[in-house]
């Protein structure tokens, strides 16, 4: 690139060099051409001088010093020339230093000395930073409209639910999930006609209610002895009050009644049935082995044989199972229900009612009052209140239960086998049925 020279008056031409690289006159195309190479001393020299030959390179100078390019903490030569690559140096270092002193300057902004400012000054300034006011109050409102309705969504969770007892049961075939509600529906129908009226032994010449409970006494003595099912036991007390109601028995064929009874009710429920002769023996051979048959005979006919009928016990495995029971629950469930079966005076309540009532009564007995949940009133369709005067007479029945002749029952539960459930102190029920 040729030098004009307007700009540069006062070149000095170099020295012609015949041949080799240096500076002189070269021919192209037989064209004397003169080479505008120079040596870096002689630019140095043009640059550091007063004339300034290069007014473009002074001028960006100036303009770099003016703009704040310069450094001024950056020494730089006086031969030293101002290349692309010094110059973009000068750039970089002077940016860093800008951002530093930005940085000092906010940080400076942010510090201040709160002990040299009025507290008046404080809360004027807060008072500031919160307007502007109406905001600020539809926030709030906006705020506690939310804190609100999660209270009230708290509620509605914390509500308590009806449990799915029989959803761990749906693999299980016997549990029969599919139609385990209609069977108990239609066990709370067919109860009542397997019910007895509860003043029946009005009817009976010979026997009483006494002589009653003293058989079913003795006969859960039996039922422990030959090891039998629970299912057994009950089935026996609904067959005697059934047969009962509709024939007339003399007071030394009682025994016999409740024998056979026991006999038919191991035929339909047990595996393994006790023989004729084991009861005949377990009575003091008082009875025959032909009356034993006969009055098996006559007891099918006046029963029309009916055997199916629902006992407390089937609603006593329901109720547990709303119940979320555990063993010490179960246990001193049934040994309230056996104390039932001795009680004539029970027979005014069905087998379901009197099943709820004694659980709801263990459970009071152990755990304390509001222990009948929504689901156990839902699936037994009895609630506390109407359970209650019926629980009391079984605490009453729990308080004498060791004293007496009708023993039966407590002696039972009083071993480990039953977990010493008859041991349990019934006061505990009264205390907190107070308390509520």
């Amino acid at each position: 690139m040729a030098i004009s020279d307007e700009n540069n008056p006062t070149m000095i031409k170099p020295t012609n060099v015949q041949g080799g690289a240096g500076m002189g006159t070269r021919k192209f195309g037989g064209v004397e051409t003169r080479n505008n190479r120079r040596a870096l001393g002689v630019i140095n020299q043009n640059l550091v001088g007063g004339a300034h030959p290069f007014p473009c390179v002074v001028n960006k100078r100036g303009l770099s010093e003016a703009n704040g390019i310069c450094d001024k903490n950056l020494q730089i030569p006086a031969h030293r020339p101002i290349t692309r690559k010094f110059a973009a140096q000068i750039a970089s270092s002077q940016q860093n230093r800008s951002e530093e002193n930005k940085k000092a300057k906010i940080a400076a902004e942010e510090f201040s000395i709160w002990e040299d400012i009025p507290l008046t000054d404080v809360e004027e300034n807060e008072a500031a930073k919160d307007q502007p006011v109406p905001m600020s109050l539809e926030q709030t409102e906006t705020v506690t409209n939310d804190k609100n309705q999660m209270e009230v969504e708290m509620e509605d969770i914390f509500e308590e639910t009806i449990i799915d007892i029989d959803g761990d049961d749906a693999k299980n075939p016997l549990a029969v999930v599919e139609y385990v509600q209609d069977l108990f529906a239609s066990y709370r129908k067919m109860e009542g006609c397997s019910c007895v009226s509860p003043d029946y032994m009005a009817q009976q010449f010979d026997i009483n209610e006494k002589m009653r409970s003293i058989l079913i006494d003795w006969l859960i003595e039996v039922h422990h002895k030959f090891e039998l099912r629970e299912e057994t036991l009950f089935l026996t007390v609904n067959l005697i009050d059934r047969f009962l109601e509709k024939q007339g028995v003399v007071r030394k064929k009682l025994q016999l009644v409740g024998l056979v009874a026991m006999l038919l009710a191991c035929k339909y429920e047990e595996v393994s049935v006790p023989l004729v002769d084991d009861f005949v023996f377990i009575s003091d051979k008082a009875y025959s082995r032909k009356e034993v048959l006969e009055m098996e005979r006559m007891m099918l006919n006046t029963l029309q044989f009916n055997m199916s009928v629902p006992t407390a016990y089937v609603f006593m495995r329901r109720y547990l199972k709303a119940a979320q029971s555990d063993r010490k629950l179960e246990l001193l469930s049934f040994f309230l229900v056996e104390l039932c079966l001795v009680e004539y005076e029970m027979l005014k309540f069905p087998p379901s009612f009197i099943a709820a009532a004694a659980i709801y009564t263990a459970q009071t007995t152990l755990y304390g009052v509001q222990q009948w949940s929504k689901t156990c009133e839902w699936h037994t369709s009895y609630s506390e209140d109407q359970l209650m005067e019926c629980s009391r007479s079984i605490v009453s029945y729990h308080q004498k239960a060791a004293t007496g002749k009708l023993t039966g029952v407590h002696r039972k539960y009083s071993t480990s086998k039953f977990g010493y459930a008859a041991k349990c102190d019934p006061a505990h029920f009264l205390v907190q049925t107070q308390q509520q």
